[in-house]
């Protein structure tokens, strides 16, 4: 994300917290296990500002995390059915030392359970590079209070642009891998995916880093692609991803695929699989989500206002849709933004 884009962001979230009051444990009502579960639903399922949405399931609850505000570092829900969803007190109050010391400027959050406890992995700013890095911090709850004890970034390759958008994957060996997004649109670079092997704790990582293969070379990707999510089906490995300008209608999420963990992976066919439609402007931002069933979901955000010209308006709420494969492709059932039948 660029230096113009962060102050945009900014801007955008000031206004954001003004209005709702972003923060606070009761910013969405009463928690949903107080009432029956719903028998349909209509997007968002949580709206207001609610960024690049992670989902964790925790015994019978979801945990929805999402990139900060100017009120709080990481943004944090909870659940009982996935649709009606209790806001939290910020999961993550102080960053390290290393980093720029802002609200404002955590991106992109996401919590897995290890030996360790509930570890997130998060963007930040470095404090003397400039540059997005990653990091990470664990708490003993899920709602946290997450620490970041650390003395320097986890991953940040300064000399690609930095480093943001982690996502830890599990494969069926237990092997865990950290995926990111190296930042070049930044600085007139290319941007590329990478993963790497995390340890049992998943708060190192061992090994070198490894490019998957996939790069913006699609028209519809525009100077960059990010957000990278991976999910295996079968024997084929499914990296879905974010493309083009986050404030724009042309955002939008795609897929590659590969045989193997690190790949390399190829473009997928009918890129993109969700793109804007309806009142849903921009969607990207993606994490796969399981319901209490085994069907499988796509959590994502979208700018909540219509578009005017390329630029989209209002906030990027959390939206909730149906995620199936089918002819070995992912298909997504929206952006839906009528009624449909609940998880």
């Amino acid at each position: 994300m660029g230096r113009a884009r962060v102050a945009r962001l900014l801007l955008v979230l000031a206004y954001a917290s003004a209005v709702a009051g972003c923060g606070g444990s009761g910013g969405a009502g009463p928690p949903a296990a107080t009432a029956a579960a719903p028998h349909r639903f209509t997007n968002p399922v949580l709206a207001g500002n609610f960024a690049d949405p992670y989902v964790l399931r925790v015994g019978d609850s979801w945990y929805a995390y999402a990139t900060g505000d100017l009120v709080v570092n990481l943004q944090v829900a909870r659940s009982a059915d996935l649709v009606r969803w209790e806001r939290l007190d910020d999961a993550l109050p102080e960053l390290p030392e290393w980093s720029v010391l802002q609200k404002g400027l955590t991106w992109a959050p996401e919590v897995a359970r290890t030996p360790a406890g509930f570890v997130l992995y998060y963007t930040l700013r470095h404090g003397a590079s400039g540059r997005q890095c990653i990091s990470v911090a664990v708490a003993e709850r899920p709602q946290g209070p997450f620490r970041d004890t650390r003395a320097r970034p986890l991953v940040c390759q300064e000399r690609l642009g930095g480093s943001i958008d982690p996502h830890r994957f599990v494969d069926r060996d237990g092997a865990a891998y950290l995926l990111w997004k190296n930042d070049g649109n930044c600085c007139g670079l290319a941007t590329e995916l990478w993963a790497q092997r995390l340890d049992g704790d998943g708060l190192e990582l061992t090994g070198k880093p490894s490019s998957l293969g996939v790069r913006n070379d699609a028209a519809w990707e525009g100077d960059l692609i990010e957000a990278p999510t991976l999910w295996r089906d079968g024997g084929t490995y499914y990296l879905f991803y974010s493309a083009n300008d986050y404030g724009s209608p042309s955002y939008a999420v795609g897929y590659a695929t590969a045989s193997r963990v690190l790949g390399p992976y190829r473009d997928g066919t009918g890129n993109p699989i969700l793109r804007s439609r309806g009142s849903a402007a921009g969607p990207g931002g993606q994490a796969v989500v399981t319901d209490g069933r085994g069907g499988l979901w796509l959590a994502y955000h979208a700018w909540d206002s219509a578009a005017v010209g390329d630029e989209a308006g209002g906030q990027r709420s959390m939206w909730l849709d149906r995620l199936s494969f089918q002819g070995g492709r992912p298909r997504v059932a929206g952006p839906t933004d009528g009624p449909q039948k609940a998880p």
